[in-house]
């Protein structure tokens, strides 16, 4: 079928007006609050769920609104553009995504629909490990199969949401480091039921500058039945990867809604501030950071819906998912620095939010994947130069 492009334009904006509308029920205080007391926002979580946003990209006949990533970029821009906390709802997006490409029909039938109506939830992606970082291939949680389950021990870091998740996605290896001609290969993904999980997972939340409920798991002889694996075995980086555009342009959409809170708070304050007698924002050393902070945004935007549109067609998209998230890391940080400039002292009290979003935007420089690396891919891979790392 064949979308009018004005049609999704208008449904576009009618998404951005519905959230939009949600997240007012939410101010900068709720999410204050939250992050005085680092707390989970349980109830904009379950707001958000209520009115099926967090289902977006779930297909129709599992209970989701079957749309795609250009849509799901708009929810997330508008939580941070309100000056809100999207990460809970960005993780349950894009790790859907591996269940819903590459989990089998029974699975699906199974846990969709109860993703979708909030019965379930799965905010929890088990990556990450101390002795491996961004070098995927190198972790060591091994998932040895026996009989009709499997046994996995190991240990994972910078888990988040793993408390307020009934579902995590775990990969491992299946197949020693060592032992795999392909290092990329011998990787498995794996459904495991946190609640079904008991005392085999043990999770120590870590003191971070970030309100993101992030864990060090430590798994003990945790038992996932086979029916538990996702895709096939072995194959777990390749789905990895396939949700990593995804996850870069969701990401990307966060960053652009933080940038074009921060801006639009500067212009503001700028405006109606006096100092010697005139409003500060009609110095050039006031206004200039913050209009380059626009136009920045303004290009990250481009790029993250040249890929989304580009994902959207089940074309390849890794260099633009890749550049959108890199370009729209930097505008935010560039966006919070000319805020807090702006606002000068204010700028580093809490109860002027700027402090908040300004952590959060300095995050997405490294997460999911660190600048560095996105400029490496973009070295090797789109100008074709030798391999830097």
């Amino acid at each position: 079928m064949t979308v009018d492009s004005s049609t999704r334009t208008t449904d576009i904006e009618a998404i951005r007006h519905a959230v939009r509308e949600l997240c007012a029920r939410f101010p900068v205080t709720y999410w204050r609050d939250l992050d005085r007391r680092s707390e989970y926002p349980e109830e904009f979580v379950r707001a958000m769920t209520e009115a099926g946003w967090l289902a977006v990209l779930i297909p129709e006949e599992y209970g989701g609104a079957g749309l795609g990533i250009s849509e799901a970029s708009v929810v997330l821009e508008e939580i941070n553009r309100s000056g809100g906390h999207a990460a809970p709802c960005h993780a349950q997006m894009y790790i859907m995504g591996t269940l819903l490409r590459h989990g089998n029909d029974e699975q699906k039938r199974r846990y969709l629909p109860k993703v979708a109506a909030g019965d379930l939830r799965l905010q929890s992606f088990g990556v990450t490990e101390p002795n491996a970082g961004s070098d995927t291939t190198r972790i060591q949680t091994m998932a040895v199969r026996k009989g009709d389950r499997y046994i996995i021990n190991g240990q994972k870091i910078f888990i988040s949401r793993f408390q307020h998740s009934d579902l995590m996605l775990l990969l491992t290896r299946t197949t020693p480091y060592d032992e795999v001609k392909n290092k990329t290969e011998g990787m498995s993904v794996f459904l495991v039921d946190i609640k079904a999980a008991g005392k085999a997972i043990e999770a120590r939340k870590l003191e971070m500058m970030l309100n993101h409920e992030t864990n060090e798991l430590f798994i003990n002889d945790l038992e996932v039945p086979v029916e538990n694996l996702i895709g096939e075995e072995g194959k777990g980086f390749r789905y990895l990867l396939d949700g990593l555009n995804a996850e870069r342009i969701l990401v990307s959409a966060g960053s652009i809604g933080s940038a074009r809170w921060c801006v639009a708070k500067a212009a503001k304050y700028a405006s109606e501030r006096v100092v010697f007698g005139r409003p500060i924002g009609a110095n050039q050393g006031v206004q200039f950071p913050i209009a380059r902070a626009h136009v920045a945004t303004e290009a990250a935007d481009l790029m993250r819906w040249r890929a989304a549109t580009l994902f959207d067609a089940k074309q390849r998209c890794g260099a633009e998912a890749n550049m959108a998230k890199y370009l729209s890391s930097e505008a935010a940080m560039d966006a919070a620095n000319a805020c807090i400039d702006a606002h000068g002292g204010y700028g580093f009290a809490v109860e002027y939010d700027i402090e908040r979003v300004f952590r959060s935007s300095r995050l997405s420089r490294t997460a999911p994947i660190n600048n560095n690396l996105v400029l490496a891919f973009i070295g090797e891979h789109v100008l074709g130069m030798p391999k830097s790392y």
